[in-house]
This record gives structure tokens, sequence and C-alpha cells, in this order.
């Protein structure tokens, strides 16, 4: 039997003004059920951030990632969502919106060590 586990993974976006269809790609989120791993990993450039839209809170930004964060380790700042099971926080995580922070269509992959993979996604796709 294979040692290779299902994961799935989407892409965390900056998109500051929906109507122009304009985004910067600043993190990504992996869920591997069989692994019992949830991350996410996320990287802002302030620079390129201000360059798209210098009219940006940085500071409500920061607050976006940090829940993305907290509720995918589970941490009690992340509120009710971080309490539910993985499964369901990477769900939440993953669902459509329409604030600054939005995701991109979910992928899946094989991998036998996810914490490896959301680094090779995160330098290929940030």
């Amino acid at each position: 039997m294979s040692d290779l586990k299902i994961y799935e993974y989407a892409v965390l976006r900056f998109v500051p003004r929906v109507e122009r269809e304009e985004f910067i790609n600043i993190g990504v989120v992996l869920y591997c059920k069989d692994c019992s791993y949830l991350a996410v990993k996320t990287r802002l450039d302030e620079a390129r951030i201000m360059a798209l839209y210098e009219q940006t809170d940085y500071e409500e930004l920061l607050n976006y990632i940090a829940a993305f964060h907290h509720i995918a380790n589970g941490d009690q700042r992340g509120g009710p969502i971080a309490e539910l099971d993985q499964a369901s926080r990477f769900r939440w995580l993953t669902a459509k919106r329409s604030t600054i922070v939005q995701i991109s269509a979910i992928h899946s992959g094989l991998t036998k060590y996810p914490e490896e993979t959301i680094l090779e996604l995160f330098e290929e796709m940030v």
C-alpha cells in the first residue's frame, strides 16, 4: 500500500477591489485528513500591497491573516470556528468570501509529508 496521502489546498489572495479583479497571492492553506494536518502559511509584502492599492488598511489586513492562522491552529483567539474539527475549519477557511482576503479554488494532490508540501506550494504560488 502506498504511503501517499490525499491533501487539499487553496491559495489565499489579497483582493483590494473585487471589481478590478486584481490580486496578490499571500498564502496557502493545506489540509490532509489522513495526517491530521491543517496549516496556513502566509507572507505579506507591504510595499507590493500598497502599490496595488494605496488605501489598504494594512492593520486590518494583518488582523484577517492572524484570524486565518488562529482558526487553522485551533487557537481560541480564532473564536468559535477555531473550536471545530480540522475538516470543518478547512472548509470554513476555504469558503468563498467577498472581503479583502479571498481564496482560490480548492486543489488536491498526494503527499507523504504535508509539512514539506505546504512549503513547496508556498514557494511556487506566493
